[in-house]
C-alpha cells in the first residue's frame, strides 16, 4: 500500500525545516510552509544556493511562533506568527514580484548578524500569494514563497535507489520535500498525475529540477559533487537533473503520516 511516510514544513525559505505528524493543507500549501523569507537590501530572496550558511539556521514550531536556532552557536530567536510592523516591501522570488511584510526590526537585525549580511525577514500576507506558472496551473492555483509550486513530493524508494548508487548516502533533507511516500517503486511518482490523500486531490504537474543545494550537508555545510554527479548519469533531462515531483492540489483539510495515497 502506498502511504504518507513523512511530512515536512519549511517556514522560512531555504532554512532548515522540520517533520510533523499531520499538517493542514491551505490554498498555497501546508500551513506555515515558506510563509517567511529573507531578502537582501534590494528585496531579492536569499537562498542556500549563494549563502550556504542558511542551512545552519533550524526552524521549529512552538505555541508562540516559529523558533529559529543556529545549529552551532545555539543562538535563538522566537518569531511571532503575526508580523510586528506594517512595513510592506516589494520582494522578488525568481521572476515573481510580490509583497512581503517585515516581521520586525529585531528579527531582521538578528538574521543579519547570524548571516553576516544585511537582510530583512518578511512574511507573506494572506491577500498576496504568488500565482503558479500559467503553463502548469489548472485553476489559477497559488503558492507561498516556494520556488513555484505549493508541494514537492518524493518517494522513499527513489531516495533509497539513489543511495544504493552513492558511496556515502544522503538524507532526505538534501531535497526538501513536503510529502514523502513509501510503498512505491523508485521514481514511480514521476507519473502520478492525480492522486488523493485523505480525500484531498493532488496533481503531479512538473518534475523538480535539482540545484547545488542538494550538495550541501545541512549540519556542517560540507560540500561535494554528490548527489548531483550520480543523478546526472540517469536522471538528466536536457540541462536539468530531475528528482521529485511538483504538485498542485484542490481543496483544504488535513493530511497525516500513515494515510493511504490513492492513485487515480
Amino acid at each position: 500500500m502506498l502511504q504518507v511516510s513523512a511530512l515536512y514544513i519549511y517556514p522560512i525559505k531555504s532554512l532548515g525545516g522540520f517533520a510533523v505528524d499531520q499538517a493542514l493543507v491551505t490554498d498555497r500549501g501546508l500551513q506555515h510552509d515558506r510563509r517567511w523569507m529573507l531578502v537582501d537590501k534590494a528585496g531579492n530572496f536569499l537562498s542556500q544556493r549563494s549563502l550556504p550558511a542558511m542551512a545552519l539556521l533550524q526552524t521549529a514550531l512552538t505555541g508562540g511562533g516559529i523558533q529559529v536556532t543556529h545549529k552551532q552557536s545555539k543562538a535563538q530567536i522566537l518569531l511571532p506568527f503575526v508580523p510586528q510592523t506594517n512595513n510592506t516591501l516589494a520582494v522578488t522570488v525568481w521572476d515573481n514580484r510580490c509583497i512581503g511584510i517585515e516581521v520586525s526590526p529585531e528579527a531582521s537585525t538578528w538574521f543579519s548578524e547570524q548571516l553576516a549580511l544585511e537582510c530583512r525577514l518578511v512574511y507573506m500576507p494572506d491577500e498576496a500569494p504568488i500565482a503558479v506558472e500559467t503553463a502548469y496551473a489548472h485553476n489559477g492555483e497559488v503558492t507561498s514563497f516556494s520556488d513555484g509550486y505549493p508541494f514537492l513530493l518524493i518517494s522513499q524508494a527513489s531516495l533509497d535507489d539513489l543511495n544504493n548508487r552513492l558511496e556515502q548516502p544522503v538524507p532526505m533533507n538534501r531535497f526538501r520535500p513536503n510529502i514523502v511516500v513509501s510503498g512505491s517503486e523508485p521514481y514511480a511518482e514521476d507519473g502520478w498525475q492525480h492522486f488523493q490523500i485523505n480525500g484531498l486531490n493532488f496533481f503531479g504537474v512538473k518534475l523538480c529540477g535539482r540545484c547545488v543545494v542538494t550538495t550541501i550537508n545541512q549540519d556542517n555545510l560540507a560540500m561535494s559533487k554528490e548527489p548531483l554527479k550520480t543523478l546526472s548519469t540517469y536522471r538528466q533531462a536536457g540541462n536539468k537533473i530531475m528528482f521529485g515531483q511538483n504538485l498542485l492540489h484542490s481543496g483544504s483539510g488535513t493530511i497525516a503520516v500513515g494515510q493511504e495515497v490513492s492513485i487515480l
